[in-house]
């Protein structure tokens, strides 16, 4: 088994969430790299279980831990024949019909090492812990690990029946479509009905924000209100970022702008689209940070949201100094029509006809 560390090594970039250790397969070697900084995805778990593959299948296991398994324990012995994702789901499957089921959701990551290296993470963050020839690998922190035999993913109590996962490249986009349309509860935003895995597996909190940008639409849209064309373009911009980053290690879902996206991560900052500021709020059962413009994102939203006073403190800022920063930028002021700025600059710049010479 792979040696832990007495404290794990920092892995942080940019101030975002934790990310995962993946792996790149070749025919001849297997090249272990970590990336950092993302939230767990649709796009990172399927380079994750990509990684895990190339390793694990086809090898007898050595060893297996897992502290807090719910379920029977695989036997050592037994073959590992599959490793799939599908959205956030990774799934091992070994020759007897064991299947491990874990669910990264904002905490969790796959580590892969090589046998007898040493782990980036303490011991008490381990979940899961699976070695065979050459090769261990290790989840940390995932909230869901379990094991079912002969495990069937549409009968998962938790999961019902999924949507189809917009990484594979044959993903029914139209069924994506019609599950959005048809919703069960059309008052919901958007915003919050596309991270639904019932509805289309891999988007999750950092596309979810990209795409609503990227279409224009409101995030506080109900989806009951949702067109069929709008419907039909958020799923196949979806589908299209996720695809595009599925071989890269950098999360880009706009080319050529500064840090690869458009509004997440970018509160207080300006549009590079509209020029108005990039806001945040945190919304929906999980109460996850949503990013938008709401300049060029007025599209569909619904909501009753007066324009707050001058130097008042707005919902997305924790502290009215915060608010007054943000009111006083120069694009918002002139988006709310105030020449004060302006003016300010004019009375500076124009000499008064009045004044005595100097």
């Amino acid at each position: 088994m792979a040696r832990p560390l007495a404290r794990p090594l920092a892995r942080r970039s940019h101030g975002h969430c934790n990310g995962i250790v993946a792996g790149e397969a070749s025919h001849d070697a297997l090249s272990v790299r970590a990336i950092v900084g993302f939230v767990p995805e649709g796009d990172s778990v399927h380079r994750t279980a990509t990684a895990l593959r190339t390793a694990l299948v086809g090898k007898p296991t050595v060893s297996f831990n897992a502290p807090r398994l719910v379920g029977p324990t695989p036997a050592v012995g037994r073959t590992i024949e599959r490793v799939t994702s599908h959205g956030k789901h990774l799934e091992i499957v070994w020759d007897d019909g064991i299947t491990l089921h874990t669910h990264q959701r904002m905490t969790g990551a796959w580590h892969l090492y090589r046998s007898g290296e040493r782990w980036h993470k303490p011991t008490r963050q381990l979940r899961v812990a699976i070695e065979v020839a050459d090769w261990a690998a290790v989840c940390f922190n995932a909230p869901v690990v379990e094991t079912y035999r002969q495990f069937d993913r549409h009968r998962h109590p938790g999961f019902g029946r999924l949507g189809p996962d917009l990484c594979q490249p044959n993903a029914d986009l139209e069924e994506c479509i019609d599950r959005l349309l048809d919703h069960v509860d059309p008052s919901l935003p958007i915003a919050e009905v596309l991270l639904d895995q019932h509805i289309v597996c891999g988007v999750g909190n950092v596309y979810r924000c990209e795409v609503l940008w990227a279409v224009g639409i409101s995030p506080f849209a109900r989806v009951g209100t949702v067109s069929q064309d709008d419907a039909r373009d958020i799923v196949q911009t979806a589908a299209r970022m996720l695809r595009a980053n599925l071989a890269t290690d950098r999360r880009v879902t706009v080319p050529g702008m500064r840090e690869g996206l458009a509004v997440y991560g970018r509160n207080g900052q300006r549009c590079e689209r509209c020029g108005d500021t990039v806001q945040v709020k945190r919304i929906g059962e999980m109460n996850r940070l949503l990013y938008w413009c709401q300049g060029c994102q007025a599209r569909g939203d619904q909501r009753v949201a007066p324009t707050p006073p001058h130097g008042s403190e707005r919902p997305m800022d924790p502290h009215p100094a915060a608010a007054l920063f943000l009111s006083e930028l120069p694009w918002r002021r002139a988006a709310d029509g105030d020449d004060t700025f302006t003016n300010d600059i004019v009375a500076r710049d124009t000499p008064d006809p009045h004044a005595r010479p100097a």
